[in-house]
């Protein structure tokens, strides 16, 4: 498995590092995992981020692309990565109401209690958004890891 960095290690000619960056987080956003692993085979970091601090991780939370986010759990990307606002990929899956990346998220070592730039958990801007469903599903998740021995933050 190749070591993550913020850098492509050999843009391909005529795309700058901010395209080919650009490209991942379009792909991720847009459920193109193809794409994803082909521009991860060109060298693009899948822990790379755009001018706002967004990831691939993301993206794929925010849109409820569990295979891709999936994907970038097994290739290594950090779960608790944030963004400008101090986001992780959890909050925005909370905040879109996407349970099933919400226990995929967390069952990697997502930390449920990091605060953003507002001071909210991603339980926190679950409840504030009305995503009761989400607020259980975490419950159940954490409850679940528990059981299995794995620690919860």
């Amino acid at each position: 498995m190749p070591t993550e960095t913020n850098s492509i290690q050999q843009p391909t000619s005529g795309n700058s590092v901010s395209d080919l960056v650009d490209a991942l987080l379009e792909a991720a956003r847009y459920d193109d995992l193809d794409d994803v692993i082909s521009l991860y085979s060109l060298g693009v970091s899948l822990n790379a981020q755009d001018s706002q601090g967004r990831t691939a991780l993301h993206m794929a939370a925010a849109n409820g692309h569990v295979d891709i986010v999936e994907y970038l759990i097994r290739n290594g990307v950090d779960v608790n990565t944030s963004n400008t606002e101090k986001n992780t990929p959890l909050h925005w899956a909370c905040l879109n109401g996407k349970k099933e990346v919400v226990r995929a998220l967390i069952l990697a070592g997502a930390n449920v209690s990091l605060l953003n730039s507002y001071e909210r958990t991603p339980m926190d801007e679950a409840v504030a958004r009305g995503e009761m469903d989400v607020v259980d599903a975490i419950n159940a998740v954490v409850a679940q890891a528990e059981l299995q021995g794995v620690g919860v933050f």
